[in-house]
């Protein structure tokens, strides 16, 4: 009768180290998509940036300044702004096409307006849905604001520089329109659960 032969500790350490080298392979792969996710969004608020300035180049004011002040006062893609910058807007080759932003399972709505006040600024404000609910203590969430705040101002620092964070922000959900944003001047400040949007001060700071 054959006697059974079974691993040796070397082919059980050779089994166990591939089995190691898959999983980081998946957990490396996994780091990837996320990380390209999160640039993914830095790049789509770019794009929005980019079409604002193109406009502003060709026409001295920005598209969606409906009365030449030199603020944004509605979205350039609503069709009710029909001055020259807002089709320059439109008719841009690499013009956003959606107020949206899909990154996986999480997906970022785009509001383009004001801050409001006695002294308004334009901005770009990224939110994780129409209302602009809080983050909550989703870590990737806050993962995607630290990202976008660092690659736009070098540091994550939410209450400084072009990128804030804010607790209190009014939008249009219809016209995609930010009408009204108290940014976060605390600094230094992380991204925390009760920040309720990104916004991004494209042309002057706060």
């Amino acid at each position: 009768m054959r006697k059974e032969r079974g691993f040796t500790l070397i082919e059980l350490a050779i089994v166990l180290v591939i089995i190691g080298i898959i999983i980081g392979m998946v957990l490396k792969g996994q780091d990837l998509i996320q990380n390209a996710r999160m640039k993914k969004l830095v790049n789509e608020a770019r794009k929005w940036e980019v079409g604002l300035w193109t406009c502003y180049d060709r026409g001295d004011t920005f598209p969606g300044d409906t009365d030449d002040d030199g603020i944004i006062d509605i979205n350039p893609l609503n069709t009710t702004c029909t001055t020259a910058e807002c089709n320059c807007f439109r008719d841009l080759a690499q013009a956003p096409t959606s107020f949206t932003v899909k990154l996986g399972s999480y997906t970022f709505h785009v509001f383009v307006g004001n801050s409001g006040g006695s002294d308004p600024r334009n901005l770009i404000a990224l939110c994780t849905g129409a209302t602009c609910p809080q983050f909550g203590t989703d870590e990737t969430l806050l993962d995607f604001a630290r990202t976008f705040d660092r690659s736009i101002d070098g540091e994550v620092d939410a209450g400084s520089g072009v990128v804030r964070s804010t607790t209190s922000i009014n939008v249009n959900s219809s016209t995609h329109t930010v009408t009204g944003a108290t940014p976060n001047t605390t600094s230094p400040s992380d991204w925390v659960s009760t920040d309720t949007a990104i916004l991004y001060f494209f042309d002057r700071k706060p």
